[in-house]
């Protein structure tokens, strides 16, 4: 069973460990295991992933949730 974890970080991207397929729009797969950051701004030039643009144009998002998701245990 693959298993991820997905953190948003606040002014920045998703930060993705783990095992899982991302599945792009055509409906390709593409494993991936280990660490990697999903853009959130859209500012990146190698979209999904994050390059750290967000850093440079000093772009703001703060993500906070009402409470934790069933099940997490947090």
């Amino acid at each position: 069973m693959s298993t991820a974890k997905i953190r948003v970080m606040n002014s920045g991207p998703l930060h993705v460990t783990g095992e899982f397929n991302l599945v792009d729009a055509e409906g390709n797969h593409y494993p991936h295991k280990g660490i990697f950051s999903l853009c959130r701004c859209g500012l990146s030039a190698c979209k999904p992933y994050c390059d750290g643009s967000h850093r440079a144009e000093r772009w703001e998002s703060v993500v906070n949730s009402d409470k934790p998701a069933a099940g997490t245990g947090t």
